[in-house]
C-alpha cells in the first residue's frame, strides 16, 4: 500500500491557523501578518474593499509594498485572513440558550450584525467553504445547536447553512439601505417612500397585476420585516419536518435540483445561442406590451373624447 502524502495547505488557510512558515526575512519586528490584517480591515471598514491594496495597506503601516509580499504573499490570501478576522467567534452566550430554535435565530442575528458592521465582507466572493479557524467556529456552533434532533448529519448541515444563506441576504439587504442612507442623506422611512413611489410610477395591473396588488395595498410601507418573518418561517418548517421524524417518519430525498453537468450544458455554444434567442424574444415581446399599453390608452381617451360629445 503506497502512502499519500497529504495536500499542503494554501498559504492563506494555513496563516489563518498559525501553521504558516515565518518569512526568513523580513521588515522590523514591528511588521506582523496581525497587523497588516488590522490594517487592510480598518481601511475596508473605512472606505469599503475597494480601497484595499498591498499598496494601499503597506502606506498604511509605513512601509513598502514588498515587505508586506513577505508575510501575506497574495492578495486572495489577505482578503481571506480579513474575512477571517471581521468574522469572529461566535458569541459565546448562545450556548446558554435553550432550545435549538432559538438558539438558530440567535445565530441568524450575530451573523447579520456582523454584515452590518463590516459590510464590505458581502463584496466578497464565495469560492467555497471557509476553512479558517473562526468560520469553522461559527459552524460548529450551528451544528451544536442541533445536537439531540434526528437530523442525520447531512440534514443538520443544510439547516445551518440556510440559516447562513438567510442572514447573508438580509446583511446584504440592510448593508445597501445603509450606504444609500449615507449617500444619498435620506433617512430609512425616505428611502422606503422614494421606492414606493418608483413602483407606483411603473407597476401596471395589466402587466405585473399580482405586484400591483401588492403595492395597492402599502405592502412597500409597512413596518413589517419580511426576512425577519422568512427565517420564523424557515425555522418552523425544520421544526415540523423534526416533528415528523419523531413521529417515525422517513428522512427526505436530498437528491440535487440541479444536474451535474449543468455547468457544462450551461457554456455550450449551442445553448448560450438559444438563450441568447430568448433574451432578444423576451426583450421584443416587453417592447410589444408596452406599445399595446400605449394603443389601449390612447383608444381609452379616443372612446372617452366620443362619449363626452
Amino acid at each position: 500500500m503506497t502512502d499519500v502524502e497529504p495536500e499542503e495547505l494554501p498559504r492563506g488557510i494555513a496563516l489563518a491557523w498559525g501553521v504558516a512558515a515565518n518569512p526568513q526575512r523580513g521588515p522590523k519586528r514591528e511588521m506582523s501578518v496581525e497587523r497588516i490584517v488590522d490594517a487592510a480591515v480598518e481601511l475596508a471598514d473605512a472606505e469599503g474593499i475597494g480601497a484595499v491594496s498591498m499598496a494601499a495597506v503597506a502606506a498604511k503601516l509605513g512601509f513598502t509594498p514588498m515587505s508586506l509580499y513577505r508575510y501575506v504573499s497574495a492578495k486572495d490570501d489577505l482578503l481571506l485572513l480579513m474575512e477571517e478576522q471581521a468574522v469572529g467567534l461566535p458569541p459565546e452566550d448562545l450556548r446558554e440558550i435553550d432550545g435549538w430554535r432559538a438558539r438558530l435565530r440567535a445565530y441568524f442575528e450575530a451573523q447579520v450584525l456582523i454584515y452590518l458592521r463590516h459590510p464590505w465582507m458581502l463584496s466578497l466572493p464565495i469560492t467555497g467553504s471557509p476553512i479558517t479557524p473562526n468560520s469553522s467556529a461559527w459552524l460548529d456552533s450551528a451544528l451544536e445547536a442541533l445536537d439531540g434532533t434526528p437530523l442525520n448529519p447531512s440534514e443538520r448541515l443544510a439547516v445551518a447553512l440556510g440559516c447562513t444563506g438567510q442572514a447573508r441576504w438580509y446583511g446584504t439587504v440592510l448593508a445597501g439601505y445603509t450606504e444609500q442612507a449615507r449617500t444619498s442623506g435620506l433617512s430609512a422611512d425616505e428611502i422606503t417612500a422614494r421606492e414606493a413611489a418608483l413602483f407606483d410610477r411603473v407597476i401596471t395591473a395589466a402587466e405585473f397585476p399580482a405586484l400591483r396588488a401588492a403595492i395597492d395595498s402599502g405592502v412597500f410601507l409597512h413596518d413589517d420585516d419580511p426576512f425577519r418573518f422568512s427565517i420564523e418561517r424557515y425555522l418552523e418548517g425544520v421544526e415540523t419536518y423534526i416533528a415528523g421524524l419523531d413521529r417515525g417518519g422517513d428522512h427526505a430525498d436530498a437528491a440535487p435540483w440541479l444536474r451535474d453537468d449543468s455547468a457544462e450544458l450551461s457554456a455550450d455554444k449551442r445553448v448560450r445561442a438559444a438563450a441568447k434567442h430568448v433574451r432578444e424574444a423576451e426583450k421584443a415581446l416587453r417592447s410589444a406590451r408596452k406599445e399595446e399599453r400605449q394603443v389601449r390608452r390612447d383608444a381609452a381617451a379616443r372612446l372617452a373624447s366620443r362619449t363626452e360629445k
